[in-house]
């Protein structure tokens, strides 16, 4: 598998039980127990994920995550403490990918780590597997072999996440995605996560993408029921 993945927790049973399972699944784990050892090692080992948690000494989790997204787009699982919606949904904000609520079960976090990485790995499906492989609409380019996203060919950073989200709109124009249903395709498992966590990711994708987030050109809200992208590809 050769996947490297970091995790940065100040809770050394927490790190010691994530690398335990991660380890077991074939994944390479280096671990930091505060925020200024979780940037060296991000730096250092350049990790394919990185489980982050929110608090900890030094640095916090939303100041390593801003950071990290300033230059790089590597998945992030976040790690919140229970009931903290506020603190999940700012996590998400600023580029997280997925979350955790403490406690939890190594289990799942090896579920959500595989689900994110085998979604990063689809960038080697062979051409005979997708009908089209880039779509264009006006202004809107995107390449699924690529992993690539363009506006007036100018490329937008997307992450992991945020690329899916796009994709999968904008390769069925016109119909219309419940929030769970985002769910379930893009997390590609069963996901106990409430549905805030797709709302969080448009609003990210619409700040990327269009020429005003509040007025949505391409990606459509559709009241009562979820998402559909506007546009025909071409």
């Amino acid at each position: 598998m050769n996947e490297r993945i970091m995790v940065a927790d100040d809770d050394s049973n927490i790190t010691d039980v994530c690398r335990r399972y991660l380890e077991r699944e074939g994944y390479s784990v280096v671990t930091a127990k505060d925020g200024m050892e979780a940037i060296k090692l991000w730096r250092t080992h350049t990790p394919d994920l990185i489980v982050l948690d929110l608090m900890m000494p030094h640095k916090n989790g939303w100041e390593i995550c801003n950071e990290i997204r300033q230059s790089e787009d590597v998945p992030i699982v976040m790690l919140t403490a229970r009931g903290e919606e506020q603190d999940r949904l700012m996590g998400l904000t600023m580029g997280a990918d997925d979350y955790l609520t403490k406690p939890f079960s190594p289990r799942e976090l090896v579920l959500r780590v595989k689900a994110i990485l085998r979604r990063m790995r689809t960038v080697q499906v062979s051409p005979a597997t997708h009908s089209s492989h880039t779509i264009r609409y006006e202004r809107l380019t995107i390449d699924f072999v690529k992993r690539e996203v363009e506006i007036d060919g100018r490329l937008i950073d997307l992450t992991v996440t945020e690329f899916e989200m796009l994709y999968l709109l904008a390769s069925h124009p016109g119909q219309v995605f419940s929030r769970s249903q985002m769910l379930s395709k893009i997390w590609d498992f069963s996901y106990e996560g409430d549905t805030t966590t797709v709302t969080v990711h448009i609003r990210r994708l619409r700040e990327k993408i269009e020429q005003n987030a509040s007025d949505p050109k391409y990606i459509k809200t559709v009241w009562g029921i979820g998402y559909k992208f506007a546009g025909g590809s071409s």
